[in-house]
């Protein structure tokens, strides 16, 4: 297996050295001097590592390999279990939470883990809106966070908080931290900086756009992992990623096309996983961006701030399409925020409330709120512009490109023109968080616990200035606001989902976004290198993108399959992004000139 690799790593060095030269001189990053290296492809950015301000999915993901949390959901079925806290307890008016902090656990430069680390990642949050970028809603109810030992952490809210369990916090060290005073720094994403951790992986090694390399913890408290060193690899797009899976110059694959998927069923040496997700796709209506002080920011459609229209919008599309076409069968059809996967708190309209592909009744709709069909076929609104509205999309992604053609075709049939405006992902993100977009293709990875992704439809999220905001859709409604505090304070589980559906039923009737799907994750890795890869849940679900780190962190190598660093270094597939064309043995393509590339939030 070993020579097999190697010599494959060989032949594709030997036809990619004129383009190599051509792209101009790199460095591949250093191999693990001995040991086994798990290569996972990344194709989507990383826009942080700094857990204070990370939030797109890759980054994260990483994050919860380096950083514990107080708790984190279980690998078995997503229900609280210990991380930095062993045990945990409230008083009986639920408004005090002491957690006690683990014995024995250490930071990887040695220094105890205590509950003064804690209290300071909170505390840093509460206090510090640029540190509270990502992670800010979880703390909004907390009145007074302290550590009266190094063992007991006591966290006071304002009201009851149901999620207090699920703080998807990574806790940090006060030693490393406490010394940052601008958390938009750039070296808070420098190994320096994040290097020290307490996961069951250190970051190493990080070069922006082209790989994080994390080594194995040895003194992690559940016990160091069986893999030495875990890389994450940036590609331009899964079809590199494909054939580099095909190679064997990557272990792991995610994120896969139907096409990707279905042709790498059956291949030697590779296992496919298919499991229901806990991302949706959306597609955001701009509702009349505003920041906290309710001041109008961005260039939206005025149009689109007429709860009519973003209905019509609705109408006009048809999610089955979108399952069928775009996702090849691999994904459901839409209702609320929270997907089928956390059944407790899915919420699915009634068939009286529930958006149908009905173009006559969209049509029907406009008509009725006084937007004419022009002599070109093109509605105009009441002040006689134009029903013209942008579509931003991500250009380097299968589901962007084909869904905004679908899109940009049913509207029409309605009388809105569409242009599509196919960027960089990190363009994506820059226009939707400024509010300088009409519609706009987005996603979002929900957590077991809803409260997370209803926070960031809440008032309370609406961004200080154009460009901060943590908000998802610019949305803001007292009635929401009501039923998500509601929940938010419901300690019964069956009372609280009612809640929690409500709260969905309400952002649904109002539209300031349209779930279109929840895709299936669909993944792929060399089983004749790897086996151990724990699925959340349990024997059914995903590997890669978890609420957790118990993917990659039970992965273990196959006798005399995982090499300890051969193959084609990671770091030439990334290079060959810097200008050239790759043309990979395989059934490939592959790296184009590297896009700027961001995507999906999380």
């Amino acid at each position: 297996m070993r020579f097999s690799r190697l010599r494959r790593a060989r032949a594709a060095l030997a036809a990619l050295a004129v383009p190599l030269l051509l792209a101009g001189p790199f460095t591949p990053p250093a191999q693990a001097q001995s040991g086994t290296v798990l290569r996972v492809a990344l194709v989507q950015e990383i826009d942080h590592l700094n857990p204070f301000t990370a939030s797109f999915a890759s980054s994260t993901m990483v994050g919860r390999m380096a950083w514990e949390f107080l708790t984190l959901p279980s690998a078995e079925d997503a229900t609280p279990t210990g991380g930095v806290a062993e045990k945990w307890e409230s008083s009986p008016d639920k408004l005090t939470w002491t957690f006690t902090i683990r014995d024995g656990m250490t930071w990887s430069d040695g220094k105890p883990v205590t509950a003064k680390d804690a209290a300071f990642t909170f505390n840093r949050i509460l206090t510090d809106p640029k540190a509270a970028e990502a992670n800010g809603s979880y703390v909004e109810n907390f009145e007074k966070v302290t550590a009266p030992d190094e063992r007991t952490l006591v966290i006071k809210t304002k009201q009851p908080q149901a999620s207090m369990t699920a703080l998807d916090v990574p806790i940090v060290p006060e030693h490393i931290w406490s010394g940052i005073s601008d958390m938009t720094d750039p070296k808070t994403d420098s190994v320096d900086v994040v290097g020290v951790g307490s996961g069951p992986f250190l970051i190493s090694e990080y070069r922006p756009n082209e790989i994080v390399r994390l080594t194995a913890n040895p003194d992690y408290w559940r016990g160091a992992p069986e893999v030495d060193e875990l890389q994450f690899v940036k590609f331009e797009n899964a079809d590199a990623a494909v054939a580099a899976l095909r190679n064997g110059e990557v272990d792991f694959v995610n994120r896969l096309t139907k096409a990707q998927f279905d042709s790498l069923k059956g291949v030697e040496g590779i296992e496919t996983n298919q499991a229901s997700g806990r991302r949706y796709r959306e597609l955001l209506m701009n509702p009349g961006a505003k920041n906290i002080d309710g001041q109008p920011i961005g260039d939206g459609h005025p149009a689109l701030r007429d709860v009519r229209v973003r209905k019509a919008v609705a109408k006009a599309i048809d999610p089955r399409v979108l399952v069928d076409k775009v996702l090849g069968g691999y994904g459901e059809l839409p209702g609320g925020l929270v997907p089928p996967i956390y059944a407790d708190f899915h919420y699915q309209p009634p068939q009286d409330a529930k958006y149908t592909f009905d173009p006559a009744a969209a049509n029907r709709e406009l008509d009725a709120a006084g937007y004419r069909r022009g002599p070109d076929g093109i509605r105009v609104s009441p002040d006689r512009r134009p029903l013209e509205f942008r579509l931003t999309a991500r250009s380097s992604e299968d589901f962007g490109l084909r869904a905004s053609e679908y899109i940009a075709g049913w509207l029409g049939d309605i009388g809105i023109k569409v242009t599509k405006n196919l960027v960089s992902d990190n363009e994506v993100d820059e226009t939707t968080s400024s509010g300088h977009y009409d519609l706009a293709l987005s996603g979002w990875g929900t957590n077991p616990d809803p409260d997370y992704i209803l926070a960031k439809q809440t008032c309370a999220s609406l961004p200080a200035s154009s460009g901060s905001s943590s908000s998802n859709a610019f949305f803001c409604d007292a009635t929401y606001d009501d039923l998500y505090a509601k929940q938010a304070a419901e300690m019964d589980r069956a009372k609280r989902a009612e809640y929690v559906k409500q709260a969905q039923a309400r952002y649904y009737d109002q539209a300031p976004s349209y779930v279109l799907t929840y895709e299936n994750v669909l993944e792929a890795y060399r089983s004749d290198a790897f086996t151990g890869f724990v699925r959340q849940p349990e024997g059914e679900g995903q590997i890669m993108e978890q609420t957790g780190y118990w993917g990659f962190y039970g992965a273990r190598p196959v006798a005399g399959g995982a090499d300890d660093g051969g193959g084609l270094p990671a770091g030439a597939w990334v290079a060959i992004g810097a200008g050239v064309l790759l043309v990979v043995a395989g059934g490939g393509t592959a790296l184009a000139r590297r896009r700027s590339s961001a995507d999906d939030r999380e």
